[in-house]
């Protein structure tokens, strides 16, 4: 892969060399012989269906189920790969073939009729709420995901048509975006953030082809979404400003426009982008996330997918499957520049939680949004997030395990192992353990020579006095929470590494309040809170632990918590090899609350409900 040589960076390992057991193991097992090997089988699948030139030749409506086929070629060209999967890859590259032969020779390969396509100048843009052009399209959009897609299949499936039909789109949209006089923002809401996502393809056509006019095409994009006043990407992101009051705040398409320019900094090392989406990823990560790690917002907006003002909080509010993904994606891109470990500890925290607990087990059915506390609702057929959701978990094995120069990262914790090649070695590193539920994790390296190299093991932050053993040896120095830690050495075939992330549950507290800002006689300020409601969640490890119905019919319960240390009402049941594990709230006055981990609290079905924050009493005068 091509692109500016960054210090610090990480390669992510390939997927077809990592394997995944455990939690994420099953998830991805449920990916494949669900949604991946059902929802498209052939050209005469209903998402693919659409883009046969007798059915587009007539379509004017503003639908985006176009890009469901970009979506599933990317996830499943990664499970193809990763499983050897016969069927999947026969599916897979028959669909690749169809969607090759009904491209356009201009390089169109769209599902919209020819008035209605992203080249064809449309009346001018009218103001909305949202952000919206007059003429509804998700044109371009639908093209983003197939230039990634495209790729994907030629990555794993070398065929050069598959690369020339991305080739062709990256050209026909450099033409429109400069000799065809369009400007992108015109093409797509939210003040056209839903087609300046073309960045993250732009930016990927360049790093896989080196070819200058796909970063010219990149640098078009990022200059007309710049010159957007209600857009303004960069200069606004360089100035700080919130990710709320980016363009409509959609979270979704916020964070995959930062995937894009993550991606023109990785293309070019051009400062001012790395800073700008430093500044974004961190108002997202401190203001704009659950504690199961998804995007959030949702609350007193007319739109369920847009970030709110920062400093709201409602347990109800709406976490998109989709925007899960992006975060996923955006932190994949942050990670693979920097090496740093927060970035691999957001994914981790999204795919435990929000991202899980969005899946069905049987892999076929997802949830649209998941809420902190809410009805469990699996989404209808066309649903953009039951491909997202798909997309999301195919991520994660690339992601799980990094190298660089004569290291090994372990990025993301659970039962598998990783193979890899150093200096003519061929070294596997395989783990056992039953994280996220337990935090002992052994490490055991395979090679059959000596070979020296740096094993680095992501400390969680909230791992406190974290240990680690080699063969039954302590290193010299405890690992400190929120980085690696670091054990260079010759490593010989059954050597041993013990991690234990001692778990202990943890409250956390969150506010909504309302102040209300007027003058005093002598005109000085005076705030005073009119609204204050208080409410308590439990992670343990990595999990956010919720309740079902509170006594079989609750939705919610006020608690008084009891004085004293918390370890004191507040305890960890591991329970046995393949028991869920427990919280248990001992509040004094009631029988315990009982919480287990939220992905599957009052079990993975429709309209299972689960509550992660509980209402504390008020403090009476």
């Amino acid at each position: 892969m091509r692109g500016f040589p960054l210090r610090g960076g990480c390669r992510l390992m390939p997927a077809p060399v990592t394997r995944l057991d455990g939690l994420l193991g099953e998830a991805l097992r449920a990916n494949l012989h669900g949604r991946l090997s059902h929802f498209i089988t052939d050209e005469h699948s209903a998402a693919i269906a659409l883009f046969a030139p007798e059915q587009r030749q007539n379509n004017r409506a503003g639908d985006w189920y176009g890009e469901h086929a970009g979506k599933w070629l990317y996830a499943a060209a990664k499970a193809a790969a990763r499983s050897g999967d016969a069927t999947l890859r026969g599916h897979l590259l028959r669909v690749a073939d169809f969607l090759v032969s009904v491209q356009d020779s201009d390089g169109y390969l769209g599902t919209y009729a020819i008035d209605h396509r992203f080249m064809v100048q449309q009346p001018p843009k009218l103001v909305s709420w949202d952000g919206a052009p007059s003429v509804r399209t998700w044109d371009i959009w639908t093209h983003a995901y197939l230039v990634l897609g495209l790729l994907e299949v030629h990555k794993h499936f070398a065929d050069v048509r598959y690369l020339d039909a991305a080739r062709r789109i990256g050209d026909l949209c450099l033409y429109t975006l400069t000799e065809g006089g369009i400007d992108i923002t015109e093409l797509g809401n939210h003040f056209g953030m839903s087609a300046t996502v073309l960045l993250d393809p732009a930016v990927e056509l360049h790093l896989v082809t080196g070819e200058a006019r796909y970063l010219e095409l990149a640098r078009r994009i990022l200059a007309q979404a710049n010159d957007e006043p209600d857009l303004a990407l960069l200069t606004r992101a360089l100035a700080d400003t919130d990710a709320a009051f980016i363009a409509t705040g959609k979270a979704y398409q916020l964070a995959w426009n930062l995937v894009g320019l993550a991606k023109l900094y990785r293309a070019t090392g051009e400062h001012d982008y790395r800073v700008a989406v430093d500044n974004l990823w961190r108002s997202i990560r401190e203001k704009h996330l659950t504690l199961g790690g998804g995007p959030w917002g949702g609350v007193a907006h007319r739109s369920r997918e847009v970030f709110n003002a920062p400093g709201t909080f409602s347990p109800h509010a709406y976490v998109e499957t989709c925007s899960t993904l992006a975060w996923i994606q955006l932190n994949r891109e942050l990670l693979a520049i920097s090496g740093e470990a927060r970035y691999a500890e957001e994914i981790e925290r999204s795919a435990y939680n929000d991202l899980l607990a969005a899946q069905a087990p049987n892999g076929e059915d997802w949830c649209y949004y998941v809420f902190p506390n809410g009805r469990r609702v699996h989404t209808t057929y066309w649903r953009c997030c039951k491909s997202s959701g798909a997309m999301a978990l195919e991520e994660l094995p690339a992601i799980a395990y990094a190298h660089g120069d004569d290291t090994l990262s372990v990025n993301l914790y659970g039962a598998g192992e990783t193979r890899f090649s150093l200096r003519g070695h061929q070294i596997t590193v395989q783990q056992q353990t039953r994280y996220p539920f337990d935090g002992v994790i052994a490490l055991r390296v395979h090679t059959a020579g000596v070979v020296r190299f740096a094993l680095r093991l992501r400390i969680p932050s909230w791992a406190t006095d974290a240990s680690v053993q080699v063969n039954g040896e302590p290193l010299d120095r405890p690992p400190a929470g929120g980085n690696y830690a670091e054990i260079e050495r010759e490593w010989r075939d059954g050597d041993t590494v013990m991690l234990q992330l001692p778990m202990r549950p943890l409250l956390h507290h969150a506010v909504n309040r309302n102040v209300q800002e007027s003058k005093a006689p002598d005109g000085s300020d005076v705030k005073q809170e009119v609204l204050r409601f208080e409410y308590i969640g439990i992670t343990c490890g990595p999990l956010v632990y919720a309740t079902g119905l509170i006594d079989g019919f609750k939705v919610e319960e006020t608690v008084r918590l009891p004085e004293g240390n918390p370890d004191r009402w507040l305890s960890f049941h591991p329970g046995a090899t393949d028991a869920t594990p427990m919280v248990s709230l001992d509040l004094g006055y009631r029988p315990p609350l009982e919480f287990t981990p939220y992905f599957c609290a009052g079990g993975r079905v429709d309209g299972a409900w689960r509550l992660a924050w509980l209402p504390l009493a008020p403090q009476l005068p």
